[in-house]
C-alpha cells in the first residue's frame, strides 16, 4: 500500500511538473522574448514620427510646408491634404550643381521672400550642439547654386531680412556675403581659436545659456549686431582622442566654478557705412550677456544682461547708431533667475517674457519702455514654454503644467489674460508646432505607457487627420507583455509630498519580495517623474522587470514644475536635500510589503551620476550624527548597488555658469561645494577650512559601477579619475567602464548596446 501511494505521489508530481512546463511553453509562445539586442543593437521599439521629414518648415502663406524626401528632393506640400504641390529643388540638380556624387542636407532655410534657399551639408560636430558645415544658396527661379564656404566651413549662416545677403561665421570671424553682387565683406578680423570668438558663443554659454548664434540682423537689414567673446583668460582643458600612432590632443576653453570667464562685448555693424559701434553693456566685465535681439524698431537693440551670480537680470535697449543704452527692466531674485531669457516682440515694440517672480513661471506683457502691462497667465502652476503670439487675433499660445506637474498641455489665451482655453485633449504630455500665421498646427502627445501620437489640426482646433498613432508599437508592447508605469505620492519624514513612479514585473505577486532599481536625475528644475514616453530607457526597464525587478523613480526637492520655492530651496546646498529625498524614497519603497528593503539599487547619468555616487557613499550611513540637522536618523545602508554614468563628483570641477547659479562662488560657499562632494580637495581658498572637506568616497558601502566617456567635454573624465583616486586611497573596491573617444552622450556605433549590457550584467549580478 505504501509503495502504491508513493508511486501515485511521484506520478502526480511528474504530472504537475509537466503541467508547469506546458504552462511555461504557453507563456513563451504567447509573449516574445525581450533582449538588449532588440532594444539597442537592432532596435525594434523605436517609435515613428509624424510622418513628415524632421526638416519640415512652414511656408509663409501658412497653408503649405516644405520637406525633403528620401531622394533628397525639396518638395512643397499642402497642409490640408498632405499632397505634394511641386518640387522646388531636386536632389540630382543640387548634386550636379555642387559637383558632388553624394551629400546629406543637414538643414535648409528659405529666404524671407522665399526666392532662395540656404542649404548646409557635410556637418561636423564642434561641441554637443553646434556644428560646422558647408553652405550653399540656391536661387529657385534661376536654378543657380552659389557656394558660400569655399574658404572653409562655417559655424552659422543666416539670410538678411531683405533676402539679399547671408551672414556667416568662419574661423571665429563674421562675414557678410552679398548674393546678388557676389561679394564678401569681412566684418571682424580678430577672431582666433581659444582667444576671440565673434558671432557665436563660447562653450559654456552654448551649454548653459542656450546660445549658439550670437548675432542678429536689424529688421531692415541695415545693421548686424553681434557678441564678441574674449576667452583669452579662460583656462584650457585637454581632451585626448585615440586612434592614431600618436593620440590627438584637443584643447578648448572651459571655465570651472570660480575661474575667469569670457569677457563679452556687444557690437553693431552698419552694412552700408561698414562701420562698427560698441554697445554700452555696463562697466562690469564679470557678467553674462544672455541674449541680443533687435526689437521691431531697426535702430533699437535689446540686450539681456545677467550678473555673474545670476540673481539679477537687466534688459537694456541700445541705440544702434551710437551704442548708448538704457536699462528698461530689472528683475532680482533672492536665489537665482531661472533660465527664461527670450523676448517676443510685438508690432508696437511691446514684448512678452517668462518670469517666476510671483513664485511660479508665468507670461508677462511689457510695454516698449519696460513697464508691466499685464500678467498674462496666473495661478499656482507653471508655464513650461511660450509657443508664439497670433498678433492678428491677439492670442498667446503656451504649454503649461496647470493640470499637474506631471503633465504638459497646450493652451491659448487672450493677450490681456482673458479667455484661457486648453487646446490639447489627451492626458500626458502635449506639444504643438504651428504654421506661419497659426493656420495649422501639428499636435503631438505621448504618455508614460503610450508612445507618441501626432495629429494635424486647423487653427480653430478642428481635426484634419491623424498623422501617426504608433499602433504598431503599441501592439508590439502587448506582444512582449509590457507592464505599466504607475504613479504614486508619499510624504517624507518632514511631511514633504513627493511624486514617484514604479514599474512592476509582469507576473507581479504581492506576496513576494522584489528588488528595486531606482533611477535618479534630480538636477535643479529637472523632472523625471512625468506622464511622458520614456523611449529606450522605458523599454530597458521592461527587460529588468521581466527579470524580476521593480523599477522606480522619485522626484525630490529641487526638481521643477512645482513653483520656485520647491525648486530653489536647494540653493547654496546642492546635493543635500536631493540626497535626503532619494533616501526617503528608498525607505518608503522598502516599507512596502512586496519590496526587499535590503536589495535597493540606484542609477543615474550626469547629475544623476552625481546623485548615485552620493547615495552609495554619503547616503550609506545617513544618520543624525552628520553635520546637517536634516539627515535621517538610523538609515543604515540604504542602497546595495549604484551605477554612476558620467558623474560629477565635485562641483568644483564643473562649469561656472551652471554651478555658480546654484551654489554661488566657491570662495563664498566652500561648505556648500564640499560637504556634498565625493572627493576631498587639497586647495585651500581664502576663507575655506580644509577640515570641512569630506571625502565621501571613504564611506562607500555596496557595489559600485562607474562609467564615463573619455572625451566628455561636459562632465570631464577628471571627475571619475579623482573619485577613483579617493576610492583607492580609502581601500574601497569598485568597477569601472571607460569609453574611448566618447562624449557625454556615450553613443555611436554599438556603444549604447555595449553600455547597457555592461550595466544590465552588473545589476543582475549585484542587486
Amino acid at each position: 500500500m505504501y509503495r502504491i501511494f508513493t508511486v501515485l505521489i511521484l506520478f502526480f508530481a511528474l504530472f504537475c511538473a509537466a503541467g508547469i512546463v506546458l504552462a511555461q511553453d504557453e507563456v513563451s509562445e504567447k509573449f516574445y522574448e525581450l533582449t538588449l539586442e532588440k532594444i539597442f543593437l537592432n532596435p525594434e521599439f523605436t517609435h515613428k514620427g509624424s510622418g513628415v521629414n524632421s526638416l519640415m518648415q512652414s511656408m509663409k502663406d501658412g497653408i503649405h510646408y516644405s520637406a525633403i524626401d528620401e531622394g533628397m528632393n525639396l518638395n512643397i506640400y499642402d497642409y490640408e491634404t498632405g499632397n505634394k504641390i511641386n518640387t522646388i529643388l531636386s536632389g540630382d540638380d543640387f548634386l550636379a550643381a555642387a559637383g558632388k556624387s553624394e551629400a546629406e542636407i543637414s538643414s535648409y532655410y528659405f529666404s524671407p521672400d522665399e526666392t532662395k534657399i540656404l542649404i548646409s551639408t557635410d556637418a561636423e560636430k564642434v561641441y554637443r550642439y553646434s556644428t560646422i558645415s558647408n553652405f550653399y544658396v540656391w536661387d529657385i527661379a534661376e536654378k543657380k547654386l552659389t557656394f558660400l564656404t569655399s574658404n572653409g566651413k562655417a559655424r552659422r549662416a543666416e539670410f538678411s531680412p531683405d533676402s539679399r545677403m547671408v551672414c556667416l561665421v568662419r574661423a571665429n570671424n563674421i562675414f557678410i556675403i552679398d548674393i546678388e553682387e557676389g561679394t564678401e565683406t569681412q566684418v571682424t578680423k580678430d577672431g582666433e581659436k581659444n582667444k576671440i570668438i565673434n558671432g557665436i558663443a563660447d562653450w559654456v554659454c552654448e551649454e548653459e545659456l542656450g546660445i549658439s548664434k550670437a548675432f542678429d540682423w536689424s529688421p531692415d537689414a541695415s545693421r548686424l549686431a553681434y557678441m564678441r567673446f574674449d576667452e583669452s583668460k579662460v583656462k584650457e582643458y585637454d581632451l585626448t582622442f585615440y586612434g592614431e600612432l600618436y593620440p590627438e590632443l584637443f584643447k578648448y576653453k572651459y571655465p570651472k566654478a570660480g575661474e575667469d570667464i569670457s569677457v563679452v562685448t556687444v557690437h553693431i555693424y552698419d552694412v552700408a557705412e561698414k562701420k562698427t559701434v560698441r554697445v554700452d553693456a555696463g562697466p562690469n566685465p564679470d557678467q553674462y550677456i544672455a541674449r541680443i535681439k533687435f526689437t521691431r524698431e531697426p535702430n533699437i537693440l535689446s540686450v539681456t544682461r545677467l550678473n555673474r551670480l545670476q540673481n539679477k537680470l537687466d534688459i537694456l535697449f541700445a541705440d544702434a547708431v551710437t551704442g548708448a543704452s538704457r536699462v528698461i527692466l530689472t528683475e532680482e531674485n533672492k536665489y537665482y533667475i531661472s533660465e527664461s531669457y527670450d523676448l517676443t516682440f510685438l508690432k508696437d515694440n511691446s514684448f512678452l517674457r517668462l518670469s517666476d517672480k510671483d513664485g511660479y513661471a508665468h507670461i508677462y506683457h511689457h510695454s516698449a519702455d519696460g513697464r508691466e502691462i499685464s500678467q498674462v497667465t496666473k495661478g499656482e502652476w507653471e508655464v513650461a514654454s511660450l509657443k508664439g503670439v497670433d498678433e492678428e487675433k491677439k492670442l498667446v499660445y503656451y504649454i503649461s503644467h496647470e493640470i499637474s506637474p506631471l503633465n504638459k498641455d497646450i493652451y491659448c489665451i487672450n493677450l490681456d489674460g482673458t479667455g484661457k482655453k486648453r487646446i490639447s485633449e489627451r492626458p500626458g504630455s502635449s506639444n504643438a508646432e504651428f504654421s506661419k500665421g497659426f493656420k495649422y498646427y501639428i499636435l503631438s502627445n505621448n504618455q508614460a505607457n503610450i508612445p507618441p501620437y501626432y495629429e494635424l489640426r486647423r487653427g480653430d482646433g478642428s481635426l484634419v487627420k491623424v498623422m501617426q498613432d504608433n499602433l504598431g508599437l503599441r501592439d508590439k508592447m502587448k506582444d512582449y507583455n509590457f507592464t505599466k508605469k504607475e504613479f504614486f505620492k508619499f510624504n517624507t519624514s518632514q511631511d514633504v509630498e513627493l511624486n514617484g513612479y514604479m514599474i512592476k514585473p509582469p507576473d507581479f505577486d504581492e506576496a513576494k519580495k522584489y528588488p528595486v532599481l531606482m533611477y535618479v536625475y534630480a538636477g535643479p528644475g529637472s523632472q523625471s517623474v512625468t506622464d511622458s514616453w520614456g523611449g529606450n530607457d522605458y523599454i530597458w526597464y521592461q527587460l529588468l522587470c521581466k527579470n524580476g525587478y521593480i523599477v522606480a523613480c522619485v522626484d525630490g526637492r529641487g526638481t521643477g514644475a512645482r513653483g520656485s520655492e520647491f525648486e530653489k530651496q536647494v540653493y547654496r546646498r546642492m546635493g543635500e536635500l536631493e540626497l535626503k529625498d532619494q533616501i526617503e524614497g528608498a525607505k518608503y519603497l522598502g516599507s512596502l510589503p512586496y519590496i526587499d528593503a535590503g536589495r535597493i539599487g540606484i542609477w543615474g547619468w550626469s547629475f544623476g551620476g552625481y546623485m548615485s555616487t552620493l547615495c552609495i557613499t554619503a547616503g550609506a550611513d545617513y544618520s543624525e550624527n552628520k553635520s546637517s540637522p536634516e539627515f535621517i536618523s538610523g538609515s543604515g545602508q540604504v542602497f546595495k548597488t549604484a551605477v554612476a554614468v558620467a558623474p560629477v563628483t565635485s562641483f568644483r570641477y564643473y562649469d561656472n555658469i551652471y554651478t555658480e547659479r546654484y551654489l554661488g562662488l566657491p570662495k563664498d560657499n566652500p561648505v556648500g561645494y564640499d560637504s556634498n562632494s565625493s572627493v576631498a580637495h587639497a586647495s585651500n581658498p581664502v576663507g575655506y577650512d580644509s577640515n570641512s572637506s569630506v571625502a565621501h568616497a571613504s564611506e562607500l558601502k555596496g557595489k559600485l559601477l562607474i562609467v564615463h566617456g573619455a572625451t566628455d567635454d561636459n562632465v570631464h573624465l577628471q571627475n571619475t579619475m579623482e573619485f577613483v583616486n579617493a576610492l583607492v586611497k580609502a581601500n574601497k573596491q569598485f568597477e569601472m567602464q571607460i569609453y574611448t573617444n566618447r562624449n557625454h552622450n556615450i553613443s555611436g556605433g554599438n556603444t549604447r548596446y555595449h553600455l547597457y549590457k555592461r550595466i544590465t550584467d552588473f545589476i543582475l549580478k549585484n542587486l
